[in-house]
């Protein structure tokens, strides 16, 4: 069985996170399905973050700015556009919304470290925030291994299989008369 795609997957920037059929592609689609889902489920809590968000800049009876201090005012906008953003990247699955998800889950621990009562929760936030996190390196580092380990095997089989062997040109000649010689020699 020859492989004719054009498409050589070592070349695939997004391998951890490559989604298809669990049949082929066995445990790293799996993973990396529980990847994807996870980005998914957390956009939805980052959507909402960035809408909350939104709600206290206009829902303000006088501009936010006028209200507030500079610094939680900056802090509101930062988190309602940049929530957002990264609730679009962790949907789609990208990388960049995963890198984004983990700058703005750093500046909320940050924050909520920093300025006690800025966030709802607190300290529970951080935790949860943290667990998260956890959660996604390992959710990635799964999906990232056992799709090298499957790169790995099929690799293998290509090169144990005798089209592979036909086709290796003068090498592969060298090996069967070799291995012919060597076997003649033994008996």
């Amino acid at each position: 069985m020859t492989d004719n795609s054009l498409y050589d997957d070592a070349d695939d920037p997004h391998r951890p996170i490559r989604v298809g059929d669990a049949g082929a592609a066995g445990e790293a689609a799996r993973w990396g399905q529980m990847l994807t889902l996870f980005m998914r489920i957390m956009a939805l809590f980052w959507l909402l973050q960035g809408v909350m968000q939104w709600v206290i800049v206009l829902a303000a009876s006088r501009p936010i700015f006028d209200e507030a201090p500079t610094n939680a005012a900056i802090a509101i906008v930062f988190f309602a556009v940049l929530d957002l953003v990264a609730g679009v990247g962790l949907w789609l699955a990208t990388p960049w919304g995963g890198v984004l998800w983990l700058l703005i889950a750093g500046a909320q621990i940050f924050v909520t470290l920093s300025v006690p009562g800025f966030f709802a929760g607190g300290y529970w936030l951080v935790a949860l925030d943290l667990a998260l996190i956890g959660l996604y390196f390992f959710l990635t580092f799964a999906a990232g291994r056992d799709y090298e380990a499957r790169r790995l095997r099929e690799k293998r089989r290509r090169r144990r299989s005798p089209e592979a062997e036909a086709a290796g040109g003068v090498f592969g000649r060298a090996q069967r008369y070799l291995r012919a010689l060597f076997g003649r020699l033994g008996k």
